[in-house]
């Protein structure tokens, strides 16, 4: 079992991390082109206006809020295996541990290079939506489909 993690080991983890960074990169270009040219004029209540600009930020967000604990993971699953190892061999040296620890410490590494920019996307698009549906409000009461004075600001939805 500890020579299967420690032939596979970087291998999942580091797939695991690639697989989340093209879904991240995959929403966000699809986010951005929406958010682009997204047609507020058809859109007739705030609830299906909301749905559509926040579809897909679920996956974004968890993507972000995931991704280091599969750094983590790795992270630790490596120092499991410096440690096995150091004490199968008989004895400790320096050189071997402080690799395997180095080692271990990229998939954290990398769990926050997926995590801080998918968590910078969800924010942004956060910031987008909020415009995106005060536009749409302006373009409504322009049009004179809703009151002047709402009094209630957009709400959105936690996921």
């Amino acid at each position: 079992m500890i020579n299967l993690m420690q032939n596979y080991l970087d291998a999942f983890i580091l797939g695991i991390l690639g697989f989340m960074s093209l879904i991240l990169v995959w929403l966000s270009i699809e986010r951005f082109l929406y958010y682009r040219q997204v047609p507020l004029g058809e859109f007739t209540d705030r609830e299906s206006l909301t749905i559509a600009l926040t579809h897909h930020l679920t996956t974004l967000s968890s993507i972000g809020a995931n991704a280091p604990y599969v750094g983590l993971l790795g992270t630790v699953l490596g120092i499991l295996i410096t440690f096995h190892q150091l004490g199968q061999s008989g004895h400790i040296a320096a050189n071997q541990m402080m690799l395997g620890l180095a080692l271990a410490l990229k998939a954290t590494a990398l769990g926050l290079v997926v995590a801080i920019p998918a968590i910078l996307m969800y924010n942004g698009f956060l910031r987008k939506i909020d415009v995106l549906t005060a536009q749409w409000g302006q373009l409504q009461r322009a049009q004179g489909k809703i009151a002047v004075d709402q009094g209630e600001p957009p709400q959105r939805e936690l996921r």
